[in-house]
């Protein structure tokens, strides 16, 4: 699965999904802390986790995107590394390993109760596995609101037993708790959480994952998964086993030319928050919405062949990118 928002944005839709995020930080162990006598003790997480990457950004394969860590201020980084450690760990329980569906899902909610818990009872850190009490200390510190942390362990729950939509606007739906959270964190963290501005970077956070979904067709297939809505299938005539013989036919052409002009506007809706924000924030989302909007160029370019020529962003793309940002009106 995937998430969003740079910096911590590339913690998303994804942008989720397995082996996607780069290394900036220390390996750290997630081991039981010491219990201290007469505290009520959390459940300890059903899998152990050996270790976090922190700090990143959306758009899954967030080599897309390898900017964040830089423009993120100093001061925010231990609170964007503890977000995201649990974010990635439990992003690792839906998608990676072995494991069956009934235990991912059972490792899922135990990691529910445990958030449940600390929001209503913050002393509880104190016997919390040291991931956990870094982050609750971190949501403390910052009064940050635990619901987008519910909402990424929903989205990685349906991970586990969703692999097909029937609607674009079930496909918004899973945005909405895989992506959108992660930019609302942001927002709280950087203190510009208004009405407007969230809705403006859930525009951002949603069109992000979904450029991810049109750019990764290819592998997505490889793990059964299809996120192209049903509804557009049927409307284009494209079928599944165009899919599967990475068929780039008319059909699937004019389905994914829609697809693409659906998530430009969108991403240009939300634009606009990148000129509100000020400073590092605001530089770093001009960063982000001209990367997602120079992939869909690239999926242009290649006549939406994302089979074979599935876009990346090089150096001539990043000047581009940087270009554009400078000059966003």
């Amino acid at each position: 699965m995937q998430m969003t928002f740079a910096s911590f944005t590339e913690i998303v839709s994804r942008c989720k999904r397995n082996t996607k995020y780069q290394q900036l930080s220390t390996q750290h162990r997630l081991s039981c802390a010491p219990r201290q006598p007469h505290q009520p003790a959390l459940p300890q997480p059903a899998v152990e986790l050996n270790h976090y990457k922190p700090i990143l950004m959306p758009v899954d394969h967030y080599e897309n995107f390898p900017v964040a860590s830089i423009l993120l201020p100093a001061h925010l980084r231990p609170a964007v590394e503890a977000i995201y450690a649990f974010a990635r760990s439990a992003d690792d329980i839906a998608d990676e390993g072995d494991a069956q569906p009934a235990e991912r899902l059972a490792q899922l909610e135990n990691y529910s109760q445990q958030l449940t818990q600390l929001s209503n009872n913050p002393a509880l850190a104190a016997t919390a596995p040291p991931m956990f009490q870094r982050l609750s200390q971190v949501m403390q510190d910052y009064a940050l609101p635990w619901q987008p942390l519910h909402d990424l362990l929903s989205a990685f729950k349906q991970d586990v037993v969703t692999t097909r939509y029937a609607s674009f606007a079930d496909v918004l739906d899973y945005c909405r708790r895989s992506a959108n959270p992660v930019g609302c964190l942001m927002l709280h963290l950087y203190g510009k959480a208004d009405e407007n501005n969230l809705r403006a970077s859930d525009d951002i956070c949603s069109a992000l994952q979904i450029i991810n979904f049109w750019q990764d067709i290819a592998i997505d297939w490889q793990k059964q998964r299809v996120y192209l809505p049903q509804e557009d299938l049927l409307r284009f005539g494209v079928s599944e086993e165009m899919i599967a013989r990475q068929d780039c036919n008319s059909a699937f052409q004019a389905m994914l030319q829609f697809q693409v002009a659906r998530s430009k506007a969108m991403m240009l809706r939300g634009a606009p928050l990148a000129l509100r924000l000020p400073g590092r924030i605001g530089w770093e989302l001009r960063l982000v919405v001209q990367g997602g909007l120079q992939i869909l160029q690239k999926i242009e370019q290649a006549h939406y062949d994302i089979f074979r020529k599935r876009p990346k962003l090089g150096a001539f793309d990043w000047f581009c990118i940087l270009w554009r940002a400078m000059w966003m009106r």
